[in-house]
């Protein structure tokens, strides 16, 4: 059996053990971007159900045709059997009396297990591979065209240090995405990272002009994983934009991230991991999972209340509300 809690009960634990008290979360938490097959030290099925002991009813996988995924069908029966041994996880953790939370008023939200979805996109930095190999564009559009999957991404641009893709074929790559998008009436996620220290967040302006130019699909546009402030994120907001704040909001020099999710509209934020990076303060240093959505959310509905924006429970109901919303589940 895999394990889904150690020893001590606790779910979670700082880089040198030490067990961290988790707060229920005031409204059903949705991790709108979890990577599952990137791990290298979590099993998926049990980070699936440990998401679920945590309060997450609603987990959005990003899977990629170029690095993920060499055939579909296989992938989607992998999909299905992750789903599957969660759920048998999930019953034994019930036999020991151990069962995800309960949320009042919000009954009817479904439980993790029957709310795993993915997208499918291909990432800046396979964007060459996607305009010279045609398998990749068609192994693409078999996911898409998935049971469970609920909209394209991640893609976009990523002018930061580990990617040499030139910019015009990134570009190329975007527009090529947003328009399969469009053809299929599918939201999208995005990705965009700016060079290090570039004042001018020159990859958030070329991101805006290709979407100004293709237009943000009627079913919506996430900026995944935001890392910048409010002054980069206005122009996308007022285009109808979602942001997904995810671990780095909790950062301590995340500031201007902070600022942004004051800024955001109430309508547009949602909450996100990117398991498994980026894993959130008090447990940095550890591999992330969508289970840790948990902190980040909080963060998202303090900072908000704390601005006098929001209370706390009114944000996080906008979070799981604009996630259901966003891919179509609500």
């Amino acid at each position: 059996m895999r394990e889904v809690l150690p020893a001590d009960g606790m779910l979670f634990h700082a880089k040198k053990g030490k067990p961290i008290e988790l707060s229920t979360p005031l409204a059903p938490l949705a991790d709108t971007h979890g990577h599952l097959t990137s791990f290298r030290k979590h099993d998926p099925a049990a980070a699936i159900a440990r998401a679920a002991l945590a309060g997450v009813r609603l987990l959005v996988v990003p899977v990629d045709p170029d690095d993920d995924v060499t055939d579909a069908s296989a992938f989607e029966h992998w999909f299905e059997q992750v789903r599957t041994d969660a759920a048998r996880l999930l019953e034994n953790c019930a036999q020991q009396g151990i069962l995800p939370p309960a949320f009042v008023g919000w009954e009817g939200a479904p439980a993790l297990v029957d709310n795993v979805w993915f997208v499918a996109g291909v990432h800046p930095y396979g964007a060459q591979r996607l305009l010279d190999d045609t398998a990749i564009a068609e192994r693409m559009r078999v996911l898409l065209a998935g049971e469970r999957c609920v909209g394209v991404g991640e893609f976009g641009i990523d002018y930061g240090p580990w990617n040499d893709v030139d910019p015009s074929a990134q570009m190329q790559a975007m527009r090529m995405q947003l328009r399969m998008a469009h053809e299929l009436g599918m939201p999208v996620e995005l990705h965009i990272r700016d060079a290090n220290n570039d004042e001018q967040a020159q990859a958030h302006q070329d991101a805006l002009r290709v979407l100004r130019e293709e237009g943000v699909p009627q079913s919506g546009c996430d900026l995944h994983c935001y890392t910048c402030g409010p002054q980069v994120m206005e122009p996308f907001v007022e285009l109808g934009c979602h942001v997904a704040f995810g671990g780095a909001v909790t950062f301590v020099r995340s500031d201007d991230i902070r600022d942004a999710a004051v800024a955001c509209p109430e309508h547009l934020l949602l909450s996100e991991t990117d398991s498994p990076y980026m894993a959130p303060v008090p447990l940095r240093g550890t591999e992330c999972e969508p289970a840790m959505v948990v902190f980040s959310a909080a963060c998202v509905a303090r900072v908000r209340e704390e601005a006098g924006v929001d209370t706390a429970r009114h944000t996080y109901a906008a979070l799981w509300r604009n996630a259901c919303t966003f891919f179509g589940l609500s």
